[in-house]
This record gives structure tokens, C-alpha cells and sequence, in this order.
């Protein structure tokens, strides 16, 4: 972990700060940036977000950095972990908005939908809720025999079009993809650096188990 580098990019949405600090918790380092550079030479990335989609994508079109990521991730298969509107800019696109997403996974966001059985649920969901594993990941390691908890807060979901990509649902009002993970792309839609122990358990699985391929 102590050899290896691992960068949050930083283009102006999310929060950088209180992922650095997990990080940090669980002994490992990062460094947030948008240098290019920087970037490229990255063993992990993790893409923060917070707020509405299409702002998300402008800040990112305009911090200069999405060729490079798509280099990184795409073509060197440097890992890179999304987290909330972070995860979400990895599909196809929003009902958010009208902004295209990066397009890295099958997947497009949409807006909770509640059925009738569950329309006394308010959205955003805002609270806790659990996760539902449905296949093995190094990021789940720790949850195989074990609850995992993750606090959220959203009012959008991804819909994936390969529900092999799945690899944990949560359920508010119906199932919803909370972690999914395509080759070296992983999202996830709650917020680990909020989670407490469940976060600091995904964080540093990300840190120990997980690195670029080449």
C-alpha cells in the first residue's frame, strides 16, 4: 500500500477531503489533483462526486482530465472507483440532465421511480441502508459473512443494462445497483467516506488489493 500511488482527481465536485481522510484512517496515502501528469502515473484512481449530473460532467469536461482518465482506465486498465455522482458519470447518461456521461459503462441514471406499495418513501433516500451481495469482489472481501451498511444519499440511480456488472443491490423502494464494477471500473452509489467502518473496510481493500494490471 505504502508503494503504490493513489490519486482522487479533483475537478471541483466531491468530497476530496473526507475520502483523503479515510484514506488516511486506514493507513494508506493519496493525492488529490488534476494534473494530467499526475494522473497518468497513478496505480488507483478515485472519481468523487457529489451534487447534480450535468454539473458533475461540465466540471469534469472543463478540468482538462477525462482524456486522460480514459487513457488510464480504458487502455492501461489503471483502476478507478466512483463514488456517488462519481459512480453515476460513468454510464451513458441522465434523466437528470442532458449531458452524456463518459459512457464506460452500460448503464444510464435515473430518478427513483416508487411504486404505489412505496410511496410513503421520500427522495432523496437519505439514511443508511444495506448492501446485497450478489457475487465476490476484492472491495466486499470483508462482507461475505457479514452485514454491510452504507449511508446514501441521492435521488438517482444507475439502471445497468448487463446486471453482471452488479456486484451488491440495495433496496429503497425497490432494488438498485449500490456497487457495480465493469474490468477495472468499479462505482459505487453511497458514501463510504461517510460509512464509518463499512467505508474504511471498502477504502482499504481499494488500497491493498487493487492495482493497475500492467
Amino acid at each position: 500500500m505504502k508503494d503504490s500511488k493513489t490519486v482522487i482527481v479533483d475537478y471541483g465536485v466531491g468530497n476530496i477531503g473526507a475520502v483523503a481522510n479515510m484514506i488516511r484512517r486506514v493507513g494508506g496515502t493519496a493525492l488529490s489533483t488534476r494534473d494530467p501528469d499526475v494522473i497518468e502515473g497513478a496505480d488507483r484512481l478515485i472519481l468523487p462526486g457529489v451534487g447534480a449530473f450535468d454539473r458533475a460532467m461540465d466540471h469534469l469536461v472543463r478540468s482538462g482530465v477525462t482524456e486522460v482518465l480514459s487513457e488510464c482506465v480504458l487502455e492501461r486498465g489503471t483502476p478507478l472507483l466512483g463514488i456517488c455522482v462519481g459512480m453515476q458519470v460513468l454510464g451513458r447518461g441522465s434523466e437528470e440532465g442532458g449531458a452524456a456521461g463518459l459512457g464506460w459503462l452500460d448503464a444510464e441514471v435515473v430518478r427513483f421511480d416508487m411504486p404505489d406499495s412505496a410511496s410513503h418513501l421520500r427522495v432523496p433516500q437519505m439514511g443508511w441502508n444495506e448492501l446485497r451481495l450478489v457475487k465476490g469482489d476484492p472491495l466486499m472481501s470483508d462482507f461475505v459473512d457479514e452485514q454491510c451498511f452504507l449511508y446514501f444519499l441521492h435521488s438517482y440511480h444507475m439502471r445497468c443494462h448487463k446486471e453482471d456488472d452488479v456486484v451488491a443491490w440495495s433496496h429503497y423502494g425497490y432494488d438498485f445497483p449500490a456497487l457495480v464494477r465493469s474490468g477495472p471500473v468499479w462505482g459505487i452509489q453511497g458514501h463510504p467516506e461517510k460509512s464509518l467502518r463499512f467505508g474504511m473496510s471498502i477504502f482499504k481493500r481499494f488500497l491493498e488489493e487493487v492495482r493497475r494490471a500492467t
